[in-house]
């Protein structure tokens, strides 16, 4: 069965954005607008949707809408759907499940609610758009689903003493959703596409929102989550024995901001790469040399990946510095 061209052109069409309120799907919400498409998205802060909506407004006679949900709520998805469905028409032609968070590092010593939240947010955030929202993309006369998935779904973990389990988890779980997902739709629905997004490390502001997801806003850090900190820089093999509590403060607001603003690839960008992959067709969206770079050492040597050895070189070759732990 053939597979529908790509939809190259979205003026006049509806595009759903989840994570809206900041970062790519900010970003992405911007450029659609700009591009002359209406767009839906979801968030949990209100306040940061508004600043998403007047950006996209400048210079843009696209219809904006904006809905509180949380992806990991499937009746706050269905909710969402509903609002779509209220102010845009019965169709949708671009679904972006955006919306993630960081955290649950540890299956084994970390929290089991962050954990599950974790993985609540990033994977079943996908599911619950695209169950809430298959109804009016297949209503459409053409439709596309854009998953964003991770580098962390080739790769499981930030480096040799970098759990990472319940993000790299749901990224994966992802990916190779959307990959089954685009035999669903040839078999069917026809008129549907998908198309899995791997960014690497992309300027957002996503490690200062986790953070304040689980109560602990860089800003206000308590002595608990100090020593926390504290216990686990010392188990990666780092000397913090002379360093004040006020310095270990110190280092997490460096390492908030770094990662948001000293990133390879910004927000805008990965933005951008995401569209131009839509209207090219691709069904497999690297985004950021450090990705490229990773995959093709993964396919060269897959039984490597774990290795010290092999983190020695991207690190050393100028990738993921942002984001390698120990």
């Amino acid at each position: 069965m053939d597979t529908p061209g790509p939809i190259t052109n979205f003026d006049g069409l509806t595009a759903v954005v989840t994570g809206g309120g900041t970062g790519m799907g900010r970003e992405l919400v911007r450029q659609l607008a700009a591009a002359g498409c209406d767009v839906a998205m979801c968030d949990v802060s209100h306040d940061e949707m508004t600043a998403t909506s007047e950006l996209a407004r400048a210079g843009s006679d696209a219809t904006i809408s904006s809905f509180v949900a949380d992806v990991s709520d499937e009746a706050a998805m269905r909710a969402f759907a509903g609002h779509v469905a209220a102010e845009h028409g019965d169709t949708v032609n671009l679904l972006f499940n955006n919306a993630g968070i960081g955290g649950g590092g540890s299956v084994v010593v970390g929290d089991r609610e962050e954990w599950d939240r974790v993985f609540a947010v990033c994977w079943g955030g996908v599911l619950n758009g695209t169950r809430a929202f298959l109804p009016l993309l297949q209503a459409a006369d053409r439709g596309h689903v854009v998953n964003t998935s991770s580098v962390n779904g080739l790769w499981a973990c930030l480096g040799p003493t970098g759990a990472h389990t319940a993000y790299s988890a749901a990224k994966f779980a992802v990916r190779g959703f959307t990959e089954a997902l685009m035999i669903d739709f040839r078999v069917n629905a026809p008129h549907l596409t998908a198309s899995v997004v791997m960014p690497g490390h992309i300027g957002t502001m996503i490690v200062h929102n986790s953070m304040v997801e689980f109560g602990r806003d860089p800003k206000d850090l308590s002595d608990e989550f100090v020593s926390e900190i504290r216990e686990t820089m010392a188990k990666r093999g780092f000397d913090v024995s002379g360093a004040s509590d006020e310095d270990i403060r110190n280092l997490m607001a460096l390492r908030v901001d770094m990662f948001q603003n000293a990133a390879p690839t910004s927000a805008a960008e990965a933005a951008t790469v995401i569209l131009e992959g839509v209207r090219e067709g691709k069904w497999r969206i690297l985004i950021g040399e450090d990705a490229h770079v990773l995959d093709q050492k993964l396919r060269e040597r897959p039984h490597d990946a774990y290795s010290d050895e092999f983190m020695a070189e991207l690190f050393a070759a100028g990738h993921f510095g942002g984001l390698i732990q120990g």
